[in-house]
């Protein structure tokens, strides 16, 4: 396989990549086919090939120097930013018998909380190393994973896992066990995490490498007894494979029915999120007592301070009904009033809604407004810059759900601040004169935040459209383009103009033209260099790697203030972008506290 192409004969940009991909992911699709199969004997024999490819090394190496969010963040090595002629010298030093470094420790706050999060930044050269055997590892996992497992996968989101709970209780109101697993990235024990994995030799002794190389942090080694560190490109992979069977085993210990009646609970689970589904509260109060024995032999346990039982309709426990999961709040309200004799004016049904949780919506506000209060001497057009890729990601992540009260709320505070923020850069002018300096009232357009070229984007404006579940058992490896594809013009989190350049492009990247994948980093470019000029027709849809490249690396206003939050696809954070504050769309919450 990467005997029929010679590397010395390319440079850098003219690789084939096209040819590449194809190549790997021919190869990951056996895998796959073999996995489903119960073959581990040619499994492994395909793994290993995967490993030792040329082919498979470049797309490793451009992954974590070209693609992820922390392409120029050191490991302990203080490697970074690798030149063309430097990622050939990475992909020819790329060898898994190699010693691992230590990772190096950097601190991030939680959002909304005093507390921080550590993160492990592994060297590039692990990096690259834990890209190359994630590809071969990915696909193995993608065919023995639970059907109601969504953190961490390619072609999975929040979203597919919230929208899994409202089907789980729209038709019925149902007792839930909202938990969380503490700690869990960095308490899980090596040696059930290797054992479950089952692995063949060489691949088991470099998981092994890693997970026990140390941490550096202050310029202290401290070792790594347990845990796997976040930060890690394969990080997230590893936590989902701790993880997985605990669907099964809490299925397994119900019977199919009882009294006519599916007496299975429900388990679903993004990353160390989960929520138990049943409608008997004794069903859901022995779930959380299996749970705990379960995850006993894996070190962990639940948070007790996230850990809590209440149900979808009525009060419980003291509880009120209703519970907050991934940044939405889930619960079933009641209808159906009558004044009837039959019905004796009692609720005679229900209606389970979904919106934005209060808490977000306080943060979503709190943020926008410190950072209008952080730019009182600033010009208008900053304003709106700044603002808009707030306000557009984090509506697009909303947009699934009943959020057109919300976002009409939200859209009438930033009015007030906004407004305030006018009267105190001209106290001597009249409330007319104002209006009509910074909003498009003698224009026609009635308050519109404008300078006359930008425009600030309304919360209110973002359609709301439904979110259509992953199949239970689809993957990416599988094969059916025509579905992923599809897929992806419409994914939760992706803008209405970055979906249409998909679509117009048929799927495909306007500067390389290789189809775009699940798991792609796209940004829109600007085709005059107009950043003003937002017409579709001056817009296309290419990776992130094409537009660092158009740009000469420097990257675009859209990826500087805008930059979503890669907590579940497993990329190490950019640390440019944790030293200084930075306005960005918020999208659902703190997902690993």
């Amino acid at each position: 396989m990467s005997q029929s192409l010679n590397p010395i004969r390319y440079e850098w940009k003219d690789i084939p990549w096209k040819k590449l991909q194809v190549k790997v992911f021919k190869l990951q699709r056996r895998i796959y086919r073999a996995s489903q199969s119960g073959d581990v004997k040619r499994v492994h024999r395909l793994q290993r090939l995967l490993m030792k490819s040329w082919y498979a090394k470049c797309l490793a190496t451009r992954r974590v120097t070209q693609d992820n969010q922390g392409k120029k963040t050191a490991g302990v090595d203080g490697v970074k930013s690798l030149t063309p002629a430097q990622r050939f010298q990475l992909i020819n030093s790329m060898d898994f018998e190699s010693k691992s470094r230590a990772v190096r420790r950097v601190w991030i706050p939680k959002p909304g909380k005093a507390e921080k999060r550590p993160l492990g930044i592994p060297t590039m050269h692990d990096r690259a190393l834990q890209a190359l055997l994630k590809m071969a590892l990915e696909p193995e996992w993608e065919a023995k994973f639970e059907p109601n497992s969504y953190g961490f996968r390619p072609g999975r989101s929040a979203h597919d896992a919230v929208e899994a709970i409202f089907t789980a209780i729209a038709q019925k109101s149902k007792f839930v066990l909202d938990a969380d697993i503490a700690q869990c990235f960095d308490k899980i024990s090596h040696e059930e995490l290797l054992k479950k994995m089952n692995t063949f030799s060489l691949a088991g002794r470099v998981i092994r490498g890693w997970l026990k190389a140390g941490v550096m942090d202050g310029g202290n080694l401290f070792p790594t007894l347990e845990g796997t560190p976040q930060g890690g490109v394969i990080s997230p992979l590893l936590a989902n494979i701790a993880l997985h069977g605990l669907e099964t085993f809490v299925l397994s210990q119900y019977p199919e029915r009882r009294n006519g009646q599916n007496w299975k609970p429900q388990l679903i689970r993004y990353a160390d999120d989960f929520v138990v589904l049943h409608p008997d509260l004794k069903v859901v109060e022995e779930c959380q007592s299996l749970i705990s024995t379960w995850l006993t032999a894996l070190g962990l346990e639940l948070k007790p301070s996230k850990t809590q039982i209440v149900h979808t309709l009525n009060p419980s426990l003291d509880k009120k009904p209703g519970f907050d999961f991934l940044g939405f709040n889930i619960r079933s309200y009641p209808t159906g009033k009558t004044n009837s004799g039959k019905n004796n004016g009692k609720l005679t049904g229900f209606q389970t809604l979904i919106k934005p949780s209060k808490k977000n919506v306080k943060a979503q506000y709190q943020k926008i407004a410190k950072h209008i209060e952080s730019l009182k001497a600033a010009p208008q057009m900053r304003i709106i810059s700044d603002l808009n890729p707030a306000i557009r990601g984090w509506s697009n992540y909303y947009a699934t759900v009943v959020s057109k009260d919300i976002y009409s709320k939200l859209d009438a505070l930033l009015w007030k601040k906004l407004w305030r923020w006018a009267k105190f850069r001209h106290p001597k002018k009249g409330k007319r004169w104002i209006a009509n300096r910074y909003w498009l009232i003698d224009k026609g357009e009635g308050w519109r935040f404008s300078d006359g070229v930008l425009k600030l984007l309304r919360h209110a404006e973002t359609p709301i459209h439904r979110h259509i579940k992953v199949k239970g058992t689809a993957s990416p490896y599988d094969g059916n383009w025509t579905y992923w594809s599809k897929r992806r013009g419409t994914y939760p989190g992706i803008s209405t103009r970055v979906s249409t350049a998909i679509k117009r492009q048929k799927g495909k990247c306007a500067e390389c033209g290789l189809h775009f994948h699940m798991d792609d980093a796209i940004e829109i470019h600007h085709t005059d260099g107009n950043h003003r000029n937002t017409k579709m027709d001056n817009l296309t849809a290419i990776h992130r790697r094409c537009h660092d490249r158009i740009h000469g690396g420097k990257g675009n206003l859209s990826t500087q203030l805008s930059t979503h939050a890669k907590g579940q696809s497993g990329e190490e954070p950019d640390e440019r972008k944790l030293s200084r504050p930075v306005l960005k769309p918020s999208m659902g919450g703190d997902l690993h506290a």
